[in-house]
């Protein structure tokens, strides 16, 4: 009985360390990017001296200013990260203005590394995310100004601003740093390309429409 019990305590010890090694509590106030910093192979990026933190560490400015949409999709996203605010390093959240001209869309795409809630500004949005497989389920729904949609980390989701004019929406995503997939860029734009053979087949179409669409991205 006592072996009994001395195994499950371990057990539970062992368990609550790889919880805690997999998500850390912050040891000291904060850690602002370093990124001159030679240091390499950490999850995240070495922290600058805090003796040496200021202000500009912790700020960005221009929110406010509309991002052109002058481009195929008629969407543009305005970043505020750990590359334009050191100081979220290893904070686990950020910041994103989105821009819509009318018709204009964010395709399908995901965030590896993060949940994004996006709340309308301005104008009306479709958006939508699509679950994993085998269900692939569209879960959808037009939002107006002051609505509040989340994405779940991971799952292909999209924007469409569906409103008679321009449409503006802040995003947080819960990761300093959360990635982003965009679907078509990374299927048929990429470096080396994937074989045309696996493409055609994937999505059962001729080699020719493959070509095409490997040539616009």
């Amino acid at each position: 009985m006592a072996n009994q019990i001395l195994l499950l305590t371990t057990f539970l010890a062992m368990t609550c360390a790889l919880v805690i090694a997999f998500e850390p509590s912050p040891l000291q106030d904060f850690c602002v990017a370093d990124t001159t910093s030679s240091v390499t192979r950490v999850n995240g990026l070495p922290c600058l001296d805090s003796k040496l933190a200021q202000a500009d560490h912790f700020f960005f400015s221009g929110l406010h200013i509309p991002g052109n949409t002058s481009n195929p999709v008629g969407g543009v996203v305005t970043p505020v990260n750990v590359v334009q605010i050191p100081g979220l390093n290893t904070l686990g959240i950020s910041l994103a203005r989105i821009d819509y001209a009318q018709w204009g869309v964010i395709p399908p795409h995901t965030h590896p590394r993060a949940t994004e809630i996006l709340t309308v500004l301005e104008g009306s949005l479709y958006v939508g995310f699509v679950t994993s497989n085998p269900d692939n389920k569209l879960i959808s729904k037009v939002l107006y100004t002051g609505d509040v949609f989340v994405f779940p980390v991971g799952l292909v989701h999209f924007q469409q601003n569906v409103g008679k004019g321009n449409a503006v929406s802040l995003s947080s995503l819960s990761s300093q740093n959360p990635g982003v997939n965009t679907i078509a860029n990374v299927v048929f734009g990429a470096n080396p390309s994937i074989s045309d053979d696996i493409l055609a087949k994937s999505f059962q179409v001729d080699k020719t429409v493959i070509s095409s669409l490997q040539a616009k991205f």
